[in-house]
């Protein structure tokens, strides 16, 4: 059996990608210093990344690792980069103008435009090689996650081409950029392999078998795929979440409930008990949900940080899930059960190590908002949204809004962004604006979405999960007046939560809202619908989807 060595730079979640090789059946070995023997022996090198470039070439030459890599690259054997993996092969980034790339490629990254485009880049493109290359289908959907690309135009194309670099672009919006490029015995793609379900475990293996097998498909598939930009060139993501608690007998269940109640509706009634987090979450990701969130409604007081179960949950999931999962709940900083404190960056890097790709941040995302008010629109850098996305990137963090309609007399009724519904309340009032609450919608705020969304992408946030406490439970839709005006505020991605009951909820999210992404739970739970009934569903209404046979 091969082995596989994977360089660690400690940027990002190398757990996925060792379970993808490892599912695939070969050996992983984990590089952690370039002074490792295993290096010189290595016969399939992959170097990783994720986040922030500076972080990640300076970490690989404070680990003394450029060195070796060039003396591998120069050996002639086989090695692969994967998102700052491949962005480190270039002259530099305009995300971090004082690191400097590996030069292998003449060209410097700079950041997506954001004028028409939500930035991050986030989900499921396609991209078209100029040679076949390791299996890589135009016609298959990989999964993306980034804010800077090398972006290229004719010019670009030919300079590369002329220096022997094979190039797959993909476009987001009008912006043409390498999604994956190849000279001699590098490979490197922007997007991730290890998340893009079937079609990217493909490609690692034939990496690491290094075969190139031949795509064939008409040039009119080609073209439904190519020329689609009316996502900006994405599908649509269908995410399934999973709530998962401990219940009073002491077992870990998937849970839902109305308004945030979880429990039965009979006096006393118990938890709700909807299924097993890991098993759930090998159904959804089958039935081909393009991410799996896990909210940790409870947080596991109880028990120390290194045993939380969903650190369990997520090592278990990850083994077989191959797309993106992010983790929520008790992403802060907190006193562990024997007094250590443990700052939040600390927290989240445990919850990547297990497998997580996101995380998503909650109350302490109003708290930082609040505090960038007070100081004047500006952060202290303290925040966790601010210290988690500075080490991990922007696309890591998520923060997650529960807000609630609030009707007013008018616009000057309060301080707080408003605006003028299409639903009056039995008051006659049309005038309303939306009431941030933390601890699962228990409390209150003097903070609206407008404001709370603009300061967590101000301090780096890089997606904001959207639900409703008025839509909760309701399977009457979404509440699409929310989902623009909180489009309206940012121009990060949105993900549109709380309220799905059918599948004609998505259609009408994407049809009248900006929504980037719409999020299912207890339909799902129930068995009513799966993810490829609401895939099917807007494949039939005109919509681009990621069906489970890409």
């Amino acid at each position: 059996m091969s082995t596989v060595h994977i360089i660690d730079v400690e940027s990002g979640n190398l757990k996925s990608l060792r379970n993808a090789v490892e599912f695939l059946g070969f050996n992983v070995k984990i590089v952690k210093s370039a002074d490792d023997i295993e290096l010189s022996k290595a016969e399939r090198l992959i170097l990783p990344g994720v986040g922030n470039f500076g972080h990640f070439v300076d970490n690989l030459t404070l680990k003394n690792f450029e060195k070796p890599i060039r003396e591998y690259i120069a050996s002639g054997k086989p090695i692969m980069g994967i998102c700052v993996g491949l962005q480190c092969l270039f002259l530099g980034s305009e995300e971090s103008p004082k690191s400097t790339g590996l030069k292998y490629l003449d060209l410097q990254l700079t950041k997506f435009d954001t004028s028409e485009k939500p930035v991050p880049e986030i989900g499921w493109n396609t991209c078209t090689p100029q040679d076949n290359l390791f299996g890589l289908d135009p016609c298959n959907r990989y999964y993306f996650v980034h804010s800077y690309a090398a972006i290229i135009d004719a010019e670009d194309k030919a300079r590369l081409s002329e220096a022997g670099w094979n190039i797959a672009a993909a476009k987001y919006g009008s912006q043409e950029y390498i999604a994956a490029v190849a000279r001699d015995n590098i490979f490197a793609t922007q997007f991730h392999p290890e998340k893009s379900g079937h079609a990217g475990l493909e490609i690692l293996k034939n990496f690491i078998n290094q075969t190139h097998p031949t795509i064939k498909h008409t040039d009119r598939e080609k073209a439904a795929l190519q020329n689609d930009y009316s996502n900006y060139g994405l599908t649509r993501r269908i995410i399934a979440c999973l709530d998962v608690r401990t219940n009073d007998q002491g077992d870990l269940v998937v849970t839902k409930g109305d308004q945030y109640d979880v429990r039965e509706k009979q006096e006393g009634g118990n938890v709700r008990n909807l299924g097993k987090p890991v098993e759930l979450a090998q159904k959804y990701y089958e039935q081909g949900a393009d991410e799996v969130t896990f909210l940790n409604i409870t947080s596991f007081r109880d028990c120390p940080l290194k045993d939380t179960p969903m650190l369990e949950v997520l090592k278990q999931a990850a083994k077989t899930v191959f797309v993106p999962l992010t983790v929520g709940g008790g992403i802060k900083d907190i006193v562990d059960v024997d007094g250590t404190h443990i700052p939040a960056l600390q927290v989240a890097a445990l919850y990547f190590a297990s497998g997580a790709d996101k995380v998503s941040i909650g109350s302490d995302a109003v708290y930082a908002a609040e505090k960038y008010y007070e100081l004047g629109e500006r952060g202290d850098g303290a925040s966790p949204i601010e210290t988690i996305s500075k080490s991990y990137g922007a696309q890591a963090v998520v923060i997650s809004v529960d807000p609630k309609r609030v009707y007013v007399d008018g616009p000057e009724s309060v301080k707080h962004k408003t605006f003028e519904t299409k639903f009056p309340n039995e008051k006659g009032q049309t005038w309303c604006w939306y009431q941030c609450t933390i601890k699962g919608g228990r409390e209150s705020r003097d903070m609206g979405v407008w404001e709370l969304t603009r300061a967590c992408e101000a301090l780096g946030a890089g997606e904001v999960l959207l639900n409703c406490i008025d839509k909760d439970g309701s399977n009457s839709g979404y509440d699409l007046e929310l989902i623009n005006h909180a489009k309206e505020a940012v121009k990060i991605p949105v993900i549109a939560s709380s309220g799905a009951g059918e599948p004609k909820h998505f259609k009408e999210a994407f049809e009248s809202t900006g929504a980037d992404a719409c999020l299912g739970a207890g339909m799902f739970h129930r068995g009513e619908y799966t993810v490829n009934d609401v895939k099917q569903y807007l494949l039939d209404s005109g919509f681009k989807v990621r069906m489970e046979s890409q």
